[in-house]
């Protein structure tokens, strides 16, 4: 059974280690911890991930994120996987941070990423995990903090919160996506 997992960001070094790219940042720590490599591939970084019998094929889209919609697609088609086995890892300014939520569908909540996901496969019933990056800006500077290096403080507990992503991940690939939200969206 094979999976596609999409993590949100921007290629280029000005952009690591941002906010916006927390689905970039779980996607590397889910390659590493499973001593795997990504390649580079027609619309993004692509890497195999064996577990318990699945295949996650993990995409971080070269597109930038205003333009995800066309690499997940070329993906999905490619793999032949449907929809609802694709799980796309975003940033969300409307939760605090540190705060997961997977969901199965949803709007894209003024997160151009999942706008155009959403515009390219003309759906938004596609399952997303979201990532509380907070809201901790001044008016007018929502695309400063979004673009923003975390604080210190954040950065303590980033790891751990990457680790439950990376769980959340596994155990949708397993127990499917209603056990995952019950044990892990509180």
């Amino acid at each position: 059974m094979k999976y596609l997992i999409t993590g949100l960001g921007n290629i280029g070094d000005e952009y690591k280690n941002t906010r916006h790219n927390i689905g970039f940042m779980v996607l590397d720590a889910l390659v590493d911890a499973s001593k795997t490599v990504f390649k580079e591939q027609r619309y993004g970084s692509v890497a195999y991930v064996k577990f318990k019998g699945r295949t996650f094929i993990l995409l971080k889209p070269n597109t930038y994120v205003n333009l995800s919609g066309k690499a997940v697609n070329y993906w999905l088609q490619k793999e032949k996987i449907p929809i609802n086995k694709s799980l796309v890892v975003v940033d969300d300014l409307a939760l605090p941070y540190g705060t997961l939520r997977l969901k199965p569908k949803g709007g894209d909540a003024g997160h151009n990423g999942l706008k155009s996901i959403q515009q390219v496969l003309n759906t938004s019933a596609y399952p997303r995990l979201r990532f509380g990056i907070g809201d901790e800006f001044l008016k007018g500077k929502q695309v400063d903090f979004v673009l923003g290096k975390w604080t210190e403080l954040e950065r303590k507990e980033l790891d751990n919160h990457i680790d439950t992503c990376i769980q959340i991940i596994k155990s949708y690939g397993t127990i499917g996506i209603e056990r995952t939200m019950n044990q892990f969206n509180k």
